[in-house]
């Protein structure tokens, strides 16, 4: 394939994550009688909003978030509680188009049913009428060229998101892409028992050019080879599909459904080993990045090296996995692990990631502990391995990925005194909107904890973040930022722009070593970063 055709597809890609989070979250609001308020008013401030329908400010504010990074509203923080919507060229064309969305959000109220990552009977029903009204463009009349067109193809990506995304993250868990089925052609019956069923699906996948077909016998083809490896970029937006599920009670109703649990009952708002599997995938194109760090900071002598490796959310191991490997080829370390060796640890607060660890650690022959760890908590942490391994925790390399925005929120105990945020997030806690300055002061005094125990090897970081919703939707097709500022925005994350967070870090007394610093893309369009931080820069 060309390098257009490969950006072309990844465009797709991100529209149909774009859509997964749309369509539930545009289609409440139209519900409600938001939308059609927001016309009506062509400029109105959040507040006003969340008072005339009894809304959580906070995730009201998220989901006009989302429809502004998607274009169809402006959105302004004029002032840190002052937030205001407008209408614009877009709003009516996209405002009467939602009312299609119907189908998929129903979809997904009926998929909640059954498993979510096996094929049954109802919800391939289901999907086979979708299927049917999208080959007829959901009797849509394309306008010749302009705004209107580009909308009307723009709502069919995210209709087409919600039939590709899931089904592609279910087959690439149960290993529909593994090498034998994508280098050999095969029947349908060898893949799922209900063989007329998946055989309609995989007509679909054929209709849109995945694979070809002949006497009821399937093969990829370049197109298909292109997702089917890339199949675990849907995985962490399709894991939060349980949260959509029930994004009209977030915001019109109980803004707690998800965290007043039983004890010891698990987290129904999104499936947690998916996301783990999608999450593992997604992480690993950040890793050769990582490697120059460490292999730096493993070459030195002995005495000015870690005594380990702390990987704090170990989610499945792989990135801690990753190090091992990269220590014992590639460095002097690895020379001596017999005299000197490697002290690791995965740590995470949620026992299904930990559960995964294990199995990843155990299957790559590596020792490591594997323990419960609250990143919100490092002192507690740092007690455990002094208490129980005899290990001082800042004698270790301390890393995560993709994690800081996934603490616990807690009030900021000192406010800084005329904050003025530049951050364009939108942020709540159990549907309270939180303020942009005080998600900074909050994040300040997080990363305050973990400072010393960083002094000695730095805290290596990749970070996940939001972008300005009008950059956004000036590049739709070339960032996941919508999917991203949907799914954490509405389970109270808290990711800030690149520039918000290494400024704070600095007012935390952490300094990025700036050889190290990288963001990916390295254009406005940043939403990953990874720092090496470091109390000294010097070091």
């Amino acid at each position: 394939m060309t390098k257009a055709e490969k950006s072309n597809l990844r465009a797709d890609l991100f529209r149909h994550l774009d859509g997964i989070v749309t369509a539930p979250t545009a289609y409440t609001l139209h519900e409600e009688g938001v939308l059609t308020y927001i016309l009506k008013k062509e400029k109105v401030a959040l507040q006003e909003l969340s008072k005339a329908f009894k809304a959580n400010e906070g995730y009201l504010n998220v989901a006009l978030r989302v429809l502004a990074a998607q274009g169809w509203l402006d959105y302004k923080i004029v002032e840190e509680n002052d937030i205001w919507v407008y209408t614009n060229k877009k709003s009516a064309i996209a405002f009467g188009l939602i009312p299609l969305f119907k189908d998929v959000v129903d979809l997904i109220q009926l998929s909640g049913k059954f498993h979510q990552r096996k094929f049954e009977k109802a919800p391939f029903l289901a999907l086979e009428k979708i299927v049917k009204k999208y080959k007829q463009n959901y009797g849509i009349v394309f306008s010749k060229e302009g705004v209107e067109r580009e909308i009307q193809q723009q709502v069919l990506k995210h209709i087409e998101g919600h039939i590709v995304g899931p089904s592609v993250v279910a087959l690439g868990m149960g290993g529909m892409f593994h090498k034998y089925f994508m280098e050999a052609s095969f029947m349908p019956e060898e893949f799922h028992k209900d063989g007329e069923s998946f055989g309609k699906l995989l007509d679909f996948f054929t209709f849109l050019g995945w694979f070809t077909k002949k006497n009821n016998t399937y093969s990829f083809t370049p197109k298909g080879f292109f997702y089917a490896k890339r199949a675990s970029a849907y995985g962490v937006t399709v894991s939060y599909i349980p949260m959509f599920r029930r994004v009209k009670e977030l915001i019109f109703g109980d803004p707690s459904i998800f965290w007043n649990l039983p004890a010891g009952a698990t987290e129904i708002h999104v499936d947690r080993a998916m996301n783990v599997w999608g999450s593992g995938g997604a992480h690993s194109a950040y890793f050769k990045v990582i490697d120059k760090i460490i292999i730096d900071l493993f070459n030195k002598p002995i005495e000015e090296q870690p005594k380990g490796i702390l990987d704090m959310g170990c989610g499945n191991g792989a990135f801690l996995i990753h190090l091992f490997e990269v220590i014992e080829n590639r460095t002097l370390r690895g020379q001596m692990l017999e005299e000197h060796p490697l002290f690791l640890v995965g740590a995470d607060y949620n026992k299904a990631a930990l559960k995964v660890t294990r199995g990843n650690i155990i299957q790559a022959d590596i020792w490591a502990k594997i323990i419960f760890g609250d990143i919100g908590r490092p002192d507690l942490l740092a007690d455990d391995l002094q208490e129980n391994y005899g290990i001082q925790l800042g004698d270790l390399l301390n890393v995560r990925t993709f994690l800081d925005h996934n603490r616990i929120w807690s009030e900021p105990t000192a406010i800084t005194p005329n904050r003025k945020s530049n951050s364009t997030g939108a942020y709540a806690f159990r549907g309270k909107r939180l303020s942009n300055a005080l998600v900074e002061d909050n994040l300040k005094e997080h990363l305050q904890k973990w400072s010393p125990y960083v002094q000695r090897f730095g805290l290596l970081v990749i970070e996940l973040h939001t972008i300005s919703p009008s950059i956004t939707a000036q590049n739709l097709g070339k960032t996941a930022a919508t999917a991203y500022d949907a799914t954490h925005g509405f389970s109270d994350q808290f990711i800030v722009e690149i520039e918000v967070f290494n400024k704070v870090a600095v007012e935390a007394g952490l300094f990025r070593v700036e050889k190290h610093f990288t963001k990916f893309p390295n254009s406005e369009l940043g939403t990953v970063s990874i720092n090496l931080l470091k109390r000294n820069t010097t070091l």
